[in-house]
């Protein structure tokens, strides 16, 4: 079946549609990573975007089992391809990426060249669009203008993990890697709403981690308002992407949209004040823009010189605009997580550790 891609300048891109057959409105960006399509996918990050992969082939190693999804569902408006395989071959395949679009009623489509439309985003900035197949009609939509957070969040309190040491984790999408890695470091994890108020909950816990999440943070006005509660106890706080830029206006700063964002596996930020650069994987439309009073900068992009992350110049409040759990990508910065907890004086059980 025939599809198109339509950017609100005015430029149509006909193609061939192997998704669900529905038309679908979204803020068009793109990313570059290689491989990772199916964590990427369910990254709720990319709630309301239609996201185009410039990797030039898509669905070559199919599908894994749930268990190794970033949420429990597709988080994608509609998919945008260059070459899609429905031949997968790789172990963990469970079904096709075609199939599984379309169970989760996701339009998708593969157009000639994908590389084309990534330098005209990265030229003029990402685009509202819309992908249309079949013969309903939908309008232009940006979706940052709608609280997506509360869109992808939990509606209920869930926890994993047995730990003696409690970490609450306000979740405004939060990818489950996050929720595994901290597991994994011998701590109980409980995953709350985004518009907790965590000073109200009924059980102690030793810190706070504010997760990622799509959309503009100005948006998420309930959990800016709770960051500023728990910062005034000062409870230990670490945020990641989302919660990098909420940190930052729970303090006074501020935050800015950035042309096409960071969206790939391969960001290069500089821990500063030094001379170390870390590969890091990335999926963001927002920055910080003023670094608030007390803290200072943690890390900055060496491409383009935003902000990577902040930290308090004395207490253990801290955040990274990139993702440290990775999923897709690489574990260059995974060890945030433990540098957090020592400056928490929280003892973890280290990775290495458990490997053992």
């Amino acid at each position: 079946m025939q599809a198109k891609l339509v950017l609100q300048d005015g430029e149509v891109i006909i193609g061939r549609s192997f998704g669900a057959p529905i038309s679908v409105p979204g803020e068009v960006v793109f990313a570059t990573g290689m491989v990772g399509y199916p964590e990427a996918l369910t990254d709720p990050s990319f709630c309301g975007q239609i996201l185009v992969l410039t990797s030039p082939m898509v669905g070559n190693y199919g599908i894994p089992a749930s268990i190794d999804w970033e949420s429990d569902k597709i988080q994608i408006a509609g998919l945008v391809v260059c070459n899609y395989i429905d031949t997968p071959s790789h172990h963990s395949s469970k079904e096709t990426l075609a199939h599984w679009l379309k169970r989760f009623g996701i339009p998708a489509i593969e157009i000639k060249d994908t590389r084309y439309l990534a330098q005209k985003l990265r030229t003029h900035g990402v685009l509202p669009g819309k992908i249309i197949c079949g013969k309903n009609i939908v309008n232009f939509k940006d979706p940052n203008t709608r609280n997506l957070v509360s869109e992808v969040s939990t509606k209920k309190i869930w926890s994993k993990g047995v730990g003696k040491k409690t970490v609450v984790v306000i979740d405004c999408g939060v990818k489950f890697n996050i929720v595994r890695q901290l597991e994994k470091r011998g701590l109980k994890v409980v995953v709350v709403p985004w518009d907790t108020d965590v000073l109200k909950l009924s059980f102690s816990f030793s810190a706070v981690v504010v997760s990622n999440g799509p959309g503009d943070p100005t948006e998420v006005h309930a959990t800016i308002l709770n960051i500023k509660k728990v910062l005034a106890r000062q409870i230990p706080t670490l945020g990641i992407c989302l919660g990098n830029q909420i940190l930052a206006l729970a303090c006074g700063g501020s935050t800015y949209k950035l042309p096409y964002g960071h969206r790939s596996q391969n960001q290069p930020c500089v821990l500063s004040g030094t001379k170390k650069c870390y590969l890091t994987t990335q999926n963001h439309g927002f920055a910080i823009k003023n670094i608030p009073k007390d803290f200072k900068e943690w890390f900055y992009n060496a491409n383009d010189q935003t902000n990577e992350g902040i930290i308090h110049k004395k207490l253990p409040f801290m955040s990274v605009q990139f993702h440290p759990e990775s999923s897709p990508g690489p574990l260059d910065t995974d060890w945030v997580f433990d540098y957090f907890f020592k400056k928490a004086k929280i003892d973890i059980i280290t990775p290495k550790m458990i490997e053992q």
